[in-house]
């Protein structure tokens, strides 16, 4: 029998933070502590290793609940209204509740709604022209097609804020249809029509501050320019759709969410509003998609999704992993589904109440990325506001600095993609015409765009160095000397030359140095690098060069390490580079590339 003053495991006795740290600090060594386990995230704050009762952590207020009527959405593009009411009546019969139909031309409302129960289903319009005249249609169809006025659910995207950022235009008689619009929908509460995405800056390379400050800046700026036609601040916020992108970094988007929900009451409160009922939605990020080994893609999106949904968004858009490269199949739409129907049924992601709250970490990231988010968001409005700021390139050109590093720690590998730079797929060969030869660049407006543009370049050159030889190039792992050290560096240099889309042989092994630098250098292989310790490359590296180099002139030749007392001599020799965990994958591979093509030009 037990008492209620048993506790679990209760001989072991609580750990202070300060013994905890002290254990540490013995077991690094005299290494920094803040260097080795500190992690500076991109946005500015420090997280830490551990979090306890005793930091003092600030809790946030409405942060947001968890949605228990967390809204599966899926984009619908038809042709026409026929066609695009078959792919909704499709999505449904496969779990999908709620439908972002994308009007492009003049469209018959009960055509596209035919079927369509709009007291289950939750509907949403994004609009690329004619919109007054569809929502008038819409509103009236509503009217007869819904039990209550309050039963009808989604929102109309006009694309005010992400048309402009990414054009440089805006059409300011957008304002004025806009009010007429929220005069129209004036009686459908839970249904928003002032809809504001700030998807294109987390999708053009921003850091989550950097989205949660331009997005509220934004929302500033619309309201703003709704009081020029009589639309008071609360009818703004009670009308309001966010959405927002959802990153793979799985905390600190869950932090993002949650600080959204808290700062928008903020904001609103500045303008003497505290009692409204805003939508906030969440879809699946560009920046984090790949076209190389595209399933992984998948895997991201789970994760994002999961960030989303603990975060206490009201509903989730995932794409299609080959939307990048594709016409998204039916395979793909489906998939993308199932991935929030999962957590929201069978993970009960949408059933349990708020399951992040309290938690240290969380709350702690939370906090933190508000007020960061905070400070950009009152920097932007003391230089006279969004619209002022973006005019003038300030925001352009401080996402463009965050992508920048960005950029430069994946070409370092040391933030990790999947598929992209790590962990490669060998077997995929990919068609040259889904691979991008770079990113293009335009600092006065943002550009949605992949984060792995650049090592897509490389295989690009790959494919195209491919075709114009015949063959594939071909890479050799070359090894001799203490076993566990060369097959750690031949697994190094298979993954991280696999990036390129060469075709990369598994490690061959040799009992000599002659043995191996003869025997790599007559074989068909265009690259060999090799693989051994830093000892045996002490002793017998410089003999390999030496002796590789008296056989072939042409061949690229690495070296997995770096070796730095002998590195002058190695080059000298012949050596053209080496391959290590701070090499910069980008310009190492597109050297070697360079080297090959060379080769094949002389050898034409």
């Amino acid at each position: 029998m037990t008492t209620k003053n048993n506790t679990l495991f209760s001989e072991f006795g609580p750990v202070t933070k300060e013994a905890w740290l002290e254990k540490v600090n013995i077991d690094l060594k005299g290494a920094d502590f803040n260097k080795k386990l500190v992690w500076r995230h991109l946005t500015g704050i420090d997280i830490q290793p551990l979090y306890t009762p005793e930091d003092s952590i600030k809790f946030l207020k409405n942060t947001g609940n968890n949605s228990k009527t967390l809204v599966n959405f899926r984009t619908v593009k038809g042709t026409n209204a026929i066609e695009s009411n078959a792919l909704a009546l499709k999505a449904i019969t496969e779990g999908i509740n709620g439908l972002v139909f994308h009007i492009q031309d003049k469209t018959d409302v009960s055509t596209l709604l035919q079927g369509i129960d709009l007291n289950d289903i939750t509907v949403a319009f994004v609009f690329a022209d004619n919109e007054l005249e569809f929502v008038i249609d819409f509103f009236d169809y509503a009217e007869q097609h819904v039990s209550d006025c309050k039963q009808l659910k989604g929102y109309l995207d006009l694309g005010m804020i992400s048309n402009y950022v990414t054009t440089g235009v805006i059409d300011v008689t957008v304002f004025k249809t806009l009010a007429k619009i929220l005069d129209l929908g004036s009686d459908f509460d839970n249904f928003k029509t002032v809809s504001i995405s700030g998807t294109p800056f987390l999708d053009a390379g921003a850091n989550q501050a950097q989205e949660l400050a331009y997005t509220l800046n934004a929302i500033v700026y619309i309201t703003e320019q709704l009081e020029d036609y009589g639309i008071i601040a609360e009818t703004v916020f009670n009308a309001l759709h966010i959405q927002l992108a959802t990153g793979s970094e799985y905390f600190v988007e869950m932090a993002k969410f949650r600080a959204l929900n808290s700062l928008v009451y903020s904001i609103a409160n500045t303008y003497g509003v505290s009692e409204f009922n805003f939508l906030l939605t969440a879809k699946t990020s560009i920046w984090t998609k790949s076209v190389t080994d595209a399933h992984t893609n998948m895997l991201r999106a789970t994760t994002e999704a999961m960030s989303a949904i603990l975060g206490n968004v009201d509903g989730v858009l995932v794409d299609a992993f080959d939307k990048e490269f594709n016409t998204p199949s039916e395979f793909s739409n489906r998939i993308s589904g199932n991935i929030t129907t999962i957590l929201k049924e069978e993970s009960y992601f949408g059933k349990v109440a708020n399951p992040v709250d309290g938690s240290y970490y969380v709350e702690d990231l939370t906090t933190q990325v508000a007020t960061k988010a905070l400070e950009l968001f009152k920097a932007i409005e003391v230089n006279g506001g969004f619209f002022i700021a973006f005019e003038k390139g300030i925001i352009q050109a401080a996402i463009a600095e965050v992508r920048q590093e960005k950029i430069k720690l994946i070409s370092q590998r040391r933030l990790l993609m999947v598929g992209v730079n790590k962990y490669p797929n060998l077997m995929e060969h990919l068609n040259a015409e889904v691979l991008f030869e770079g990113a293009e660049f335009n600092s006065k407006v943002l550009t949605p765009r992949r984060a792995s543009l650049e090592i897509e370049a490389l295989r690009k050159v790959s494919e195209d160095i491919a075709v114009k030889a015949g063959k594939r190039p071909i890479v050799e792992l070359t090894s001799f000397g203490n076993l566990t050290m060369r097959k750690a560096r031949a697994s190094f240099a298979y993954d991280f030359i696999g990036v390129s889309g060469f075709e990369v042989w598994q490690e061959k092994s040799y009992d000599s140095v002659e043995q191996a630098a003869e025997a790599s250098a007559k074989s068909d292989s265009n690259v060999v690098v090799i693989c051994s310790s830093d000892p045996d490359y002490e002793q017998h590296a410089l003999a390999f060069v030496t002796a590789f180099r008296a056989i072939n002139k042409n061949k690229v030749l690495l070296l997995a390490g770096h070796p730095v007392s002998i590195l002058e001599n190695l080059m000298q020799a012949g050596l053209d580079d080496c391959i290590h965990i701070k090499s910069d994958i980008i310009s190492t591979i597109s050297g070697i590339q360079h080297k090959i093509q060379k080769q094949i030009k002389e050898t034409v």
